[in-house]
């Protein structure tokens, strides 16, 4: 999340939203568009995948098929860098100054 909020924030993301993204399903800053985005990446993160055929649908009606391709693959690259630096204990590098405090705020 270090060097994706650090991207989000230089994209001109505010901190608020970048924190809402932790509970993406309740924060009314993001359209429904993004929340079935947000859906797609969780399910695609647990194992085994969770992308049921109700999720495909709503994907299906806000997306292109060339959209969700692309976004399944940023969220797969995503996910494989993830478990590949828990894998070696990379921890975050500061990236987003914030991040501590943030997922402290969420529990996390």
């Amino acid at each position: 999340m270090d060097i994706n909020a650090s991207g989000a924030s230089k994209g001109g993301a505010s901190e608020e939203r970048i924190a809402a993204v932790l509970d993406f399903r309740r924060s009314n800053l993001f359209s429904d568009a993004e929340r079935v985005a947000f859906e797609l990446a969780e399910a695609m993160t647990v194992t085994p995948q969770a992308v049921t055929d109700d999720l495909y649908a709503r994907l299906r009606e806000v997306y292109s098929e060339e959209q969700m391709v692309e976004m399944a693959a940023v969220i797969a690259l995503e996910n494989f860098r993830s478990r590949f630096n828990r894998c070696f204990g990379v921890e975050p590098n500061g990236f987003y100054g914030k991040l501590g405090e943030l997922l402290e705020s969420a529990g996390l």
